[in-house]
């Protein structure tokens, strides 16, 4: 497994990533990895790398390249109301407006069908915490060329703003992309009401989606460097994406092949 440093050229500068791949000269569905606000650190290097030992060319991404390169924090953070914690938050997600993400999903969509280890097959996304709301969006923005996203303990997919992500839904084919919500419990940024107008908008949405809530899993449950990892819970949550992408990630050419 290769693991290599790029950079991604975008409108607002180069974001930095990483992009796993096996070099055998063969083509593989690619994916884009978001990681949590705290971005590309070893945790999610691993995660990613995992992911493309599954079978996969994997691009982990920085979409907070725009504030910050690499781990976006230099002091150990603290959401439980930390003002110190919450303006570095803001700094990092303020310049993540709706049409930036779908801009970037774009850019790193169009990076990958570049690889020469990527097939031409559906391509997925996985977007945790914050960016469970950048991996909805990439189905969204490229509904033709995404064949599934997950999101794992997404914070804020439903709010009272007309920017909510959870209304994108509408422009998604019910034959689209499959997507798949897995909650924590206890989840201040997605509390249960929230899961409910969640899994109300998909059903009335009408497409191919499961919307899960981990039992006894809090938020960034599946991370191992997060104090709420739960490894039983987060091995379960492998096993969904990589199930998941499995099924949705077809090669549309004799070109795919695993």
């Amino acid at each position: 497994m290769a693991e290599k440093e790029v950079e991604i050229r975008t409108t607002d500068g180069n974001c930095d990533a990483v992009l796993y791949l096996v070099e055998d000269g063969k083509k593989r569905p690619g994916v884009i990895h978001y990681p949590d606000i705290m971005g590309i650190r070893p945790s999610h290097r691993s995660m990613a790398k995992r992911l493309a030992e599954a079978g996969y060319t994997v691009v982990l991404v920085n979409p907070f390249f725009r504030t910050a390169k690499g781990a976006t924090f230099d002091f150990p953070p603290n959401f439980a109301g930390d003002p110190r914690t919450m303006q570095r938050f803001g700094e990092l997600a303020g310049p993540l407006t709706p049409e930036v993400m779908e801009r970037d999903a774009r850019t790193f969509a169009d990076f990958l069908s570049t690889q020469s280890s990527v097939s031409d097959a559906k391509m997925g996304a996985v977007g945790y915490c914050f960016t469970g709301q950048a991996a909805l969006r990439t189905a969204a923005t490229l509904p033709e060329r995404i064949g599934a996203i997950a999101s794992f303990h997404g914070g804020g997919l439903v709010t009272d703003k007309p920017t909510s992500p959870h209304l994108v839904l509408s422009t998604i084919p019910k034959n689209g992309p499959k997507l798949y919500f897995a909650h924590a419990v206890n989840d201040h940024s997605m509390p249960q009401e929230a899961i409910e107008q969640l899994n109300a908008a998909l059903k009335a949405w009408g497409g191919k989606y499961e919307s899960e809530v981990y039992q006894g899993a809090l938020h960034g449950w599946t991370v191992s460097d997060s104090a709420a990892y739960n490894p039983p819970q987060a091995e379960k949550a492998f096993s969904k994406l990589t199930a998941l992408f499995a099924d949705a990630l077809r090669p549309t050419s004799s070109r795919a092949s695993l």
